[in-house]
């Protein structure tokens, strides 16, 4: 077993700490909790309307369906995009590695309207042409699982990339030399050393998808119990002045998030517990 290195404890590494911890608490654990006290506030009554509510569940179900979607798509295109990226050299690799960088760089607003040019039923370029075959995009349900796909495009692969590099060619090598196939390699050696990484991946899909809110704003239309997710009920009830009902959809997808990482938290730790045992 490796011995873990101890850095001398100064006043500074104190202070750091402390900085470090106060940040947190101000910026993430203070607000999160809040939400979570303002739910709660009067009991389980907001929850409870949130679930009587017909149209809240259907925001809800339609927010499921758009972020699992979502990451399946981001998932499978992510593991062979990233494949493609380290395994292989091509002219312009650079350029379409910058270019999966750039969902994280653009405003979600910036998103949708860029898909209502492309896909817009009325002045999109592709839009009246798929409308004229009977499959609308924009203020339906493609549209809203297009925004939430792009904007959550490049988490898999930002997982995956650096493993791949770390883990190298030498037994896939290895699998080839003793005649395995493309496939049996990726599924006997590639895809069990990069399991974790690729889970990483899809929980921060996930989590991402769920509270997609500008991208979604633009294209789905908000039509009531149609094309409205929870994203957008949240907004429409705060602005409402339905506080407690706000809080209590905030604090539902949240949790599914914030279960989705201690999850996979616990997993990673009892295989690094089992992984340390065997040797």
């Amino acid at each position: 077993m490796a011995e873990r290195h101890r850095y001398p404890k100064s006043p500074t590494t104190y202070l750091i700490r402390t900085v470090v911890i106060a940040y947190l608490v101000l910026l993430v654990v203070w607000p999160v909790a809040l939400v979570v006290t303002n739910t709660f506030e009067n009991g389980g009554e907001a929850m409870r309307s949130i679930v009587e509510d017909p149209d809240m569940v259907a925001a809800l179900r339609l927010t499921a369906i758009a972020a699992v979607i979502a990451t399946a798509i981001n998932t499978v295109f992510g593991v062979t995009m990233s494949l493609l990226l380290v395994r292989n050299e091509f002219p312009g690799k650079r350029v379409v590695s910058s270019l999966l960088d750039l969902p994280l760089s653009v405003s979600p607003i910036v998103v949708g309207l860029a898909l209502v040019l492309v896909y817009g039923g009325r002045n999109g370029w592709m839009g009246p042409t798929l409308e004229s075959w009977g499959f609308q995009v924009i203020f339906s349900t493609p549209g809203i699982i297009m925004a939430t796909a792009f904007v959550s495009l490049p988490l898999v692969i930002r997982e995956v990339v650096p493993v791949l590099q770390e883990l190298g060619v030498e037994q896939e090598q290895a699998a080839y030399s003793l005649g395995a196939s493309g496939a049996q390699t990726f599924w006997r050696i590639t895809l069990p050393s990069i399991k974790w990484a690729v889970i990483y991946g899809v929980v921060l899909t996930l989590a991402r998808s769920l509270g997609e809110f500008g991208a979604v704003k633009v294209v789905s239309g908000n039509v009531l119990g149609e094309t409205r997710t929870a994203t957008l009920a949240v907004e429409e009830k705060y602005l409402n002045f339905d506080q407690q009902g706000a809080y209590a959809i905030a604090f539902l997808l949240a949790s599914v998030s914030v279960v989705a990482i201690l999850v996979v938290f616990l997993l990673r730790s009892r295989e690094t517990r089992l992984e340390r045992s065997r040797t």
